[in-house]
C-alpha cells in the first residue's frame, strides 16, 4: 500500500506508478463506502487521505522503487511487471554522465530529480551506494540550506550566556531606562554613546538567533564578548598597551563607563540592534577554465588616469611608448568585473585564495581583457551585518573580540578576519585578534578600503584601538548616523591620528 495525503499528481507519479497509462483498482476506504477509481481520477480526492492498493491477478503486490536505478520515461505501450522480490523491474536505465545503462547495480538514483548516475562517474567517486537520501550534484546545491539557529528563548539564553533571562520578556525597569537615557544625552564632554537595543524582546531574540546561525555555520566554538587567551597562544601578560609603537590613545573614564554599560546590556540579552544576513558570492559551481566575464569600461590613456581616484582601473595595453598605454576605467560604464576583487598572489594566503586569472588577449587585432577561472570554484556564501534600527554617530557598536595570538604565528595563516591588537617596535611582541573559533558579531562586519570615493561613501564605522586599564583593546564605533537596513563597513586603512587603523591585517 502507498498512502497519499494531500499530494500533487507529480508526487503520485514519482512513486513509480504511471497513473495515466493504465487502469488500476484503488480502494477508497471509509466507514460506509468502497469506491473503485483509476489512478488519474485521484485528483477528485486530493484533499482526502487515500490508501492505494494495486490489484494484480487477484493478489495485492506492494510497489517498491529501486533507488539504485534511474528510470527513463515509459512509452504508452509499456507494461509494468513485478519480480519475485516485489520490485518493479526497470530494464531501460542510463547514467546522466556516460549515458550508458551498463553496471545497473552501480546506478544511483537522485531522490529529488530521479536522474541516474553511476557511482564511479561521480566526482568524487562514491565507493558504494550511500544509505539514506542522496541528491545529485545539481540538486545538492538546492537542498543544502543554511541551518538556522532555533528561535527558542532558552536556547538563545544558553548560547549567549545571558545572566538575567527574565529581562528578555519583562518590561525594562524604569530606573534603568532613566539611567540609560541620561547617558544617551550627548553632552559636550561626552565623546562616545552606548548603543540603544531594540525595544521588542522578540526582535532582540531574532537578532541573537541570526548571530548564532552565522557562528554555527562558520563552526565557531563559542560566543565571547571579551578577548580570550588560550594556552599555546599569547598570554594575557603580553597585552601591554605601552608596547605600542608610537603610543596608544587612552580611553577616558567616561567612555570606559559607556563601554561597561554596553557590556552589561549585552549580558542581559540587550545587544546592539544588528542583524546578521547571508549573501551569495557565487551562485553555483564554476569549472576550471570557465570564462567568467570580459573586463569592460571606458578606454583611456594611462597618462590621463595616472593620478586619478578610480579604484578599479585595469591595464588594457602596455606599450613601449608609455604615452600609448591604455587602461580600462569602469567607474561609469562597465559590467560585473568591476566588483570582483583583486588579490596579491605573491603571498601563500593570496595564492590559496586566488581563483581567477586576468588575461589579456589579441582578439581581431584589438587588446581585450578576460577573467578566467584558474581552478574549480565551489558555490560560496558570506555573512554581512545590517543595522536593524537607526544608529547615532559616535555610538559604540561592539568590541572586536577573539583569541589573542602573536602576529608571527599567524602571518601565513588562512584566517579571514584577523585584526591587529598591538603593533610593537619589536615585531615578535605584536599581537592579533583571531575570531575564527571564539568571538562576537565583529567577525561578520565587513572591512572596506576607504581610500576610494566609493569606499569613503560606504564606510560608516571606525575601527579604533584604545588603552583600557593598561591593555590594548579594539572598538568599532559609528562615524556617522546609520539608517536602518544599511550594511556596516569599517575602515581597513584610515590614517587619522585619532583613529590609527593602519594596523588592520
Amino acid at each position: 500500500k502507498h498512502s497519499y495525503f494531500n499530494q500533487s499528481p507529480r508526487a503520485v507519479q514519482k512513486s513509480g506508478l504511471r497513473p495515466i497509462l493504465f487502469g488500476a483498482i484503488v480502494s477508497r476506504e471509509n466507514k460506509t463506502t468502497r469506491e473503485i477509481l483509476h489512478f488519474h481520477c485521484l485528483l477528485i480526492y486530493k484533499q482526502t487521505p487515500i490508501s492505494l492498493t494495486l490489484e494484480v491477478m487477484g493478489s495485492a503486490k506492494t510497489l517498491k522503487r529501486r533507488r539504485t536505478q534511474a528510470l527513463k520515461p515509459e512509452s504508452p505501450k509499456s507494461v509494468i511487471e513485478f519480480d519475485d522480490e516485489e520490485e518493479i523491474d526497470y530494464s531501460d536505465v542510463y547514467c546522466e554522465k556516460c549515458h550508458s545503462g551498463s553496471a545497473a547495480d552501480k546506478l544511483l538514483l537522485c531522490d529529488k530529480c530521479d536522474r541516474g548516475f553511476h557511482i564511479f562517474c561521480l566526482k568524487p567517486v562514491l565507493v558504494s551506494v550511500p544509505k539514506g537520501a542522496w541528491f545529485c550534484p545539481s540538486c545538492n546545491n538546492q537542498v543544502k540550506k543554511l541551518k538556522k539557529f532555533p528561535l527558542v528563548q532558552t536556547k538563545i539564553i544558553d548560547f549567549f550566556r545571558i545572566q538575567k533571562p527574565s529581562e528578555l520578556v519583562e518590561k525594562p525597569n524604569k530606573d534603568n531606562r532613566k539611567r540609560r537615557k541620561s547617558l544617551l544625552v550627548a553632552k559636550k564632554k561626552r565623546k562616545l554613546l552606548p548603543f540603544t537595543p531594540s525595544e521588542e524582546p522578540k526582535r532582540r531574540l531574532e537578532q541573537m538567533a541570526s548571530l548564532a546561525t552565522a557562528m554555527k555555520a562558520c563552526r565557531m566554538v563559542e560566543f565571547n564578548n571579551e578577548l580570550t587567551y588560550i594556552r599555546g597562544m599569547a598570554p594575557r601578560s603580553e597585552n601591554s598597551a605601552v608596547l605600542e609603537k608610537g603610543g596608544m590613545q587612552v580611553l577616558s573614564k567616561e567612555d570606559s563607563d559607556t563601554l561597561k554599560l554596553c557590556k552589561n546590556m549585552m549580558e542581559r540579552g540587550e545587544g546592539p540592534p544588528l542583524m546578521v544576513v547571508l549573501t551569495l558570492r557565487k551562485d553555483k559551481f564554476i569549472k576550471d577554465l570557465t570564462i567568467i566575464t570580459e573586463y569592460t569600461g571606458d578606454v583611456d590613456y594611462l597618462k590621463n588616469r595616472e593620478y586619478g581616484d578610480g579604484d578599479s582601473m585595469m591595464t588594457l595595453l602596455s606599450a613601449d611608448d608609455s604615452s600609448q598605454s591604455l587602461v580600462i576605467c569602469p567607474d561609469e560604464r562597465g559590467n560585473i568585473a568591476r566588483f570582483i576583487n583583486g588579490i596579491n598572489n605573491h603571498t601563500p594566503e593570496g595564492k590559496k585564495k586566488q581563483n581567477l586569472k586576468c588575461v589579456r588577449f589579441d582578439i581581431d587585432g584589438e587588446a581585450r581583457v578576460l577573467l578566467i577561472a584558474n581552478r574549480d570554484i565551489p558555490r560560496g556564501e558570506r555573512f554581512t551585518v545590517e543595522a536593524d534600527k537607526f544608529i547615532k554617530d559616535l555610538t559604540i557598536i561592539t568590541e572586536y573580540t577573539g583569541d589573542v595570538d602573536y602576529l608571527k604565528n599567524r602571518e601565513y595563516g588562512d584566517g579571514d578576519s584577523m585584526m591587529t591588537l598591538l603593533s610593537a617596535d619589536d615585531s615578535s611582541q605584536s599581537l592579533v585578534i583571531c575570531p575564527d573559533e571564539r568571538g562576537n558579531i565583529a567577525r561578520f562586519i565587513n572591512g572596506i578600503n576607504n581610500h576610494t570615493p566609493e569606499g569613503k561613501k560606504k564606510q560608516n564605522l571606525k575601527c579604533v584601538r584604545f588603552d583600557i586599564d593598561g591593555e590594548a583593546r579594539v572598538l568599532l564605533i559609528a562615524n556617522r548616523d546609520i539608517p536602518r537596513g544599511e550594511r556596516l563597513y569599517y575602515d581597513y586603512n584610515g590614517y587619522e591620528h585619532e583613529y590609527p587603523t593602519e594596523h588592520f591585517v
